[in-house]
């Protein structure tokens, strides 16, 4: 084992932590922002939160977390584990939800949201299930 690996565990739950939070936390901030009024200044806070929240920690740290989770798998050469390839699947549809938020924040900015509070609602739902997935995989390594 490499001896540096502890020190990627570290940067990759650290980065890990860092994205799991901005994806529940940017969901309930597109909640709060489409009850508000286009223009008002409650708007425009919420597109500066928004931005900030994805462009200075989500962003950065997904990308960390999939470099760190990769050099991790290349150091202990676990690609044929099949709990890996459920993680990886899971994290795959975790960075596409990412790439949504990503796109449903630019319709705030262009304040072109049709969606509902209720919609942003159940789309919060799904970084929390994905992540439940993630460490029974991790922990439990059921297979």
């Amino acid at each position: 084992m490499d001896i540096y690996y502890d020190w990627i565990k570290a940067f990759h739950v650290i980065s890990v932590i860092a994205w799991m939070a901005g994806l529940l936390y940017l969901p309930r901030l597109f909640v709060y922002h489409s009850e508000v009024q286009i223009g008002s200044v409650q708007s425009e806070t919420f597109k500066l939160m928004e931005r900030r929240l994805l462009r200075g920690i989500m962003n950065p740290a997904m990308i960390a977390s999939w470099g760190f989770g990769l050099w991790m798998l290349s150091i202990n050469n676990m690609w044929t584990d099949g709990w890996v390839h459920a993680k990886i699947l899971c994290v795959v549809v975790l960075t596409i939800t990412h790439m949504f938020m990503s796109k449903w924040r630019k319709d705030f900015e262009a304040d072109h949201n049709k969606r509902t509070p209720k919609f942003y609602r159940m789309a919060n739902e799904i970084p929390t299930v994905l992540m439940i997935a993630i460490v029974i995989f991790v922990v439990v390594k059921p297979f």
